[in-house]
């Protein structure tokens, strides 16, 4: 499938708001192609050139919603720091992901949250949790997997989850005070 620019889904588009569904395992054939491209898109999202020759948003993320496929899909691949400050990249290629615990701790990106899905800018705070653990079938390992999350990870990963239930990262923000302080919260 074609995954640029031009073909996800925007905000303004009730299909982005619709409800994913679970998808059988194994993968179908369909399903496979549709994630592997959805993963290749990430990949090459943060490649300048390609970027500007095939009309790629950087992203970290994508979810099968966002090319009009309500399937509980994501493509995620994140370069951060591990607990030593040493680069790390996380790359999973996730199907059916559910996060089973959160942090009572929150966190959120002192720049705010993007999204390929969103042409307009939002300011303000999109508190999430800053701790998650997620079950789900990776099908970069071939297994099903377990991802304890923290920082920049968690909230990527709740980003994409999000879109699973029709959510966008703008709906988290306090419209009244979208910049208001959260008690024990971690600014990352």
């Amino acid at each position: 499938m074609l995954i640029n620019n031009d073909t996800i889904i925007k905000d303004n588009d009730e299909r982005i708001r619709q409800i994913s569904e679970d998808v059988p395992l194994p993968l179908s054939a369909e399903d496979e192609a549709l994630l592997r491209d959805m993963y290749q898109y990430v990949i090459d999202s943060t490649d300048e050139e390609k970027a500007e020759k095939f009309n790629l948003r950087p992203a970290v993320g994508i979810s099968a919603i966002q090319v009009g496929v309500p399937k509980k899909m994501t493509a995620i691949v994140v370069d951060d720091a591990d607990k030593n400050g040493d680069p790390v990249r996380y790359e999973f290629m996730l199907v059916n992901p559910k996060i089973v615990s959160s942090s009572v701790q929150k966190a959120y990106l002192s720049s705010g949250e993007g999204c390929l899905s969103v042409a307009e800018e939002h300011e303000g705070h999109v508190v999430r949790s800053a701790r998650v653990k997620v079950h789900a079938y990776d099908l970069l390992t071939d297994r099903m997997i377990e991802i304890r999350a923290h920082g920049y990870l968690a909230i990527v990963l709740q980003h994409e989850l999000d879109h699973f239930k029709g959510t966008l990262f703008y709906d988290h923000i306090d419209n009244k005070d979208p910049f208001k302080e959260i008690p024990g919260a971690i600014e990352i």
